[in-house]
């Protein structure tokens, strides 16, 4: 009766509307490049404090669940992750957007979003002392080979090019490590450089990476950014739902995968979309559509990255240890409020963290009209914008994103020179996809190696630390067959690797000898650190050179290289484009935020126009593009209190 009382408290009006307008806000942010769940959730802690504690709790579980599942909506629409735990949606979502059919992407992202939020909800609710204990029972070693089983997922994207895919990993790795060391304090790979001493932001990172090529392919022709098909006869809620009704197994095994990985700390959504996009992949009888707009993709990232929320909470209110980022600002909330978390909690203050449970899963049912209302006109609004318009609006939204986390224009910069490089990978044949993951994983892998490396050397039993406890074995166990099941099966099924063009094979091969140096280069710099902030890239190190060597031996032998149709260099309108976006990013510090963006936005919006404007359309695009850069500059600076950099107009 008791638990019927507190779900009565929690559909009070007050209650009912606080998660409405908290999902709806994290939704709206979540789908922005760089503002993510956690910046979310710490802006708007301080207006907690005037409500009661569970309605403020409601609140704030509201905004970091919608900022989860907005991250889908960019991730569909112009292939960049609104949040770190959206990476995997982009490898389905969308190709399936590209083709037409985005609404049935964002019905699909929706559903399983609100299935995934559910289990953890309801294992939040039902089961959050018995899993803690799940948690406690992770070492060092278990995390590392989370991480290096998060990281086998580059097997299943890369099917037919593994190499490159390694390689790629291996240069994630690297990037990771760049900065002070996670153990051991060594500082590298900085090259003197102050700015690099705290590393490369992953959220900055992720959006140059996927967002920035997507902006320079957009000005590479005038073809439409996606295709918009009008739904006849079967809407595409009903489509997707009937798609979910086939393969729901698919759905509680990606939700269950996401509770057990959210419940861990430090782990969180993206781990956890990339281990059950591994284990959907594999278990899938169409598992050759993956990466190409398969629903099962999206439907096992979305459900398993909002389960996350629910497992995280197990941790933070069973043990007051946070299981994400989010978490631990709502973890200081709740001391705030007064409220101690531990075991005793769901006995002596049970009234607030059921009340609270309890609107974590309403607001999780709010996602379904609200992700449908509002992705519907996402959609619409997207594929019908012309892309004088909308190429500036992505650009700007990547700026200001990447500058957004940490106020920082340096972020924005190191934005800038890896959505450059990433451009220049993909016609070499190298996606991003794994640059990311290995960015994502790689703190959590080295730390895990690390520890577990310097208890193994104190204990005299190294290999046993790594290979001899029982959960690592059967991590271990998941990895290989993560691994080798995409390649027997792509064996099975007598699929050839694609060759490249002999105009193409030089420069690839040139490309691979500049990684082999760059590795050795990298991996002599270990020699002056100590052993702990060594020992881990500089195994990195070696495993690039190793698979850069087999890769170039494997194209110097060959008469052919890989089928890559696109030109190496960018037409003047990409090059365009990359050029304002640099003078944006150095400049914004010199002449104001505020004035940078407007004269950026309106060059991107010339560079971007095909056709010979008139001059009425002209100058209505540029009041658009000056009242859109105002609005933005608001919000941010007086809404979510950003510092931005001054200037003559501001």
């Amino acid at each position: 009766m008791e638990l019927v009382s507190y779900l009565i408290e929690a559909l009070t009006p007050l209650n009912l509307l606080l998660a409405l307008v908290g999902v709806i806000a994290g939704t709206i942010i979540g789908a922005m490049p760089g503002l993510s769940a956690t910046m979310a959730v710490a802006v708007l802690v301080p207006f907690t404090y005037v409500m009661g504690p569970a309605s403020g709790l409601i609140v704030l579980g509201a905004i970091y669940t919608g900022a989860i599942y907005g991250g889908a909506f960019a991730a569909i629409l112009v292939n960049t992750p609104g949040t770190p735990s959206a990476i995997a949606t982009t490898f389905d979502g969308y190709p399936l957007a590209k083709q037409g059919k985005g609404a049935l992407a964002i019905s699909l992202a929706t559903l399983a979003s609100v299935g995934g939020g559910l289990v953890g909800g309801l294992a939040l609710l039902f089961l959050a002392p018995p899993l803690a204990e799940v948690a406690l029972a992770f070492g060092p070693s278990e995390y590392f080979w989370m991480a290096v089983f998060g990281l086998t997922l580059i097997s299943a994207l890369s099917v037919g090019n593994t190499l490159k895919g390694l390689i790629g990993a291996c240069i994630g790795l690297l990037l990771s490590a760049v900065g002070v060391a996670v153990v051991g304090g060594d500082v590298r790979f900085t090259f003197d450089q102050v700015s690099l001493l705290g590393g490369i932001d992953l959220t900055s990172a992720i959006i140059g990476l996927y967002c920035i090529p997507v902006i320079i392919d957009l000005v590479a022709n005038k073809a439409p950014h996606l295709k918009f098909e009008s739904i006849k006869g079967q809407s595409s809620l009903s489509e997707a739902f009937g798609l979910i009704l086939k393969r729901k197994f698919n759905l509680l095994r990606s939700s269950v995968i996401g509770t057990v990985v959210g419940i861990l700390p430090g782990a969180g959504g993206s781990i956890a979309g990339l281990v059950a996009y591994t284990e959907a992949r594999r278990s899938s009888k169409e598992s050759e559509t993956f990466g190409k707009g398969a629903p099962e993709g999206i439907v096992a990232t979305e459900s398993a990255n909002n389960a996350t929320v629910g497992g995280g909470f197990i941790p933070t209110l069973v043990l007051g240890i946070p299981g994400t980022p989010p978490d631990a600002i709502i973890l200081g909330a709740l001391l705030v409020q007064g409220i101690k978390t531990g075991p005793s909690l769901f006995t002596d203050q049970g009234s607030i963290v059921y009340t609270f449970i309890y609107g974590l899963i309403i607001a999780t049912l709010l996602m379904l009209p609200v992700g449908l209302i509002l992705g519907k006109y996402a959609y619409k609004s997207i594929s019908k914008t012309p892309k004088e318009l909308l190429v500036p609006c992505v650009a700007f939204l990547t700026v200001i994103g990447s500058y957004a986390i940490h106020s920082n224009p340096h972020d924005t910069f190191v934005m800038f020179v890896l959505g450059i490089a990433a451009w220049f990978l993909a016609k070499l044949g190298f996606s991003a996809s794994p640059i990311v993951l290995g960015l994502v994983l790689g703190k959590i892998a080295e730390q895990g190696f690390v520890q577990t490396y310097l208890i193994g050397s104190a204990q005299g039993r190294t290999l046993e630390m790594f290979f001899g406890r029982p959960i690592s074995i059967g991590i271990i166990v998941c990895c290989v067959i993560a691994l080798l099941f995409p390649i027997l099966a792509a064996r099975k099924q007598k699929k050839r690797e694609v060759i490249e063009e002999p105009s193409r094979k030089s420069s690839v091969l040139i490309f691979v000898l500049a990684l082999i140096g760059m590795g050795i280069v990298l991996f002599n710099d270990t020699k002056n650190m100590s052993i702990l902030g060594a020992v881990f890239p500089s195994y990195i190190a070696g495993a690039m050179i190793f698979l850069s060597a087999v890769l170039f031996i494997k194209l110097a032998i060959k008469k052919n290289g890989f089928n890559h149709n696109a030109k190496l260099l960018p037409n003047k309108r990409q090059a365009g484009v990359s050029l304002v976006i640099l003078l944006w990013t150095i400049l914004m510090a010199k002449i104001g935020f505020g004035l940078a963006a407007i004269i950026a936005f309106i060059s991107i919006m010339f560079i971007s126009t095909f056709e010979k404007p008139k001059l009425l359309r002209a100058v209505i695009n540029i009041i658009i593009s000056i009242l859109i850069v105002l609005l933005f500059y608001f919000c941010m600076k007086e809404i979510l209190l950003l510092r931005l950099p001054s200037g003559f107009l501001f």
